[in-house]
């Protein structure tokens, strides 16, 4: 954890390029100290079926959602919540510059209980 999980209006696909994102997002989240890279992971899901508002072609849209394991304070969880989001909304500026698209945002924080995983990739960050 955590996951970055991002879907997208497929109208964008040609607008964003995700890698310098999700870029972003790992370097600010590691930063925090709260985080292990080695269980940060990203993608980004395209939505060919979908409608916006009133159904207009130009409409889109962006949800980024990240999920996080339990433990961290609110205080931090809300100073992560309020970066990212800041982050997402910076690199989304030239779609938001030029044309119409809705833009979201939300945390999740899993139940330690119901969350299972399993990660041969930390030991190569200690």
């Amino acid at each position: 954890m955590p996951h970055f999980i991002v879907e997208y209006s497929s109208n964008l696909h040609e607008q964003l390029e995700f890698q310098d994102l999700f870029k972003q997002l790992h370097e600010y989240v590691v930063s925090t100290g709260a985080f292990p890279l080695g269980g940060v992971r990203s993608r980004a899901i395209r939505c060919e079926d979908y409608r916006v508002a009133d159904g207009r072609e130009e409409f889109a849209f962006l949800n980024l959602n990240l999920k996080i394991g339990h433990g961290r304070s609110m205080e931090l969880k809300q100073a992560v919540a309020e970066r990212v989001f800041a982050i997402l909304c910076d690199w989304m500026k030239p779609v938001t510059d030029s044309g119409y698209c809705q833009i979201s945002f939300e945390m999740t924080e899993l139940d330690s209980v119901l969350k299972f995983n399993k990660n041969n990739i930390h030991p190569l960050f200690k």
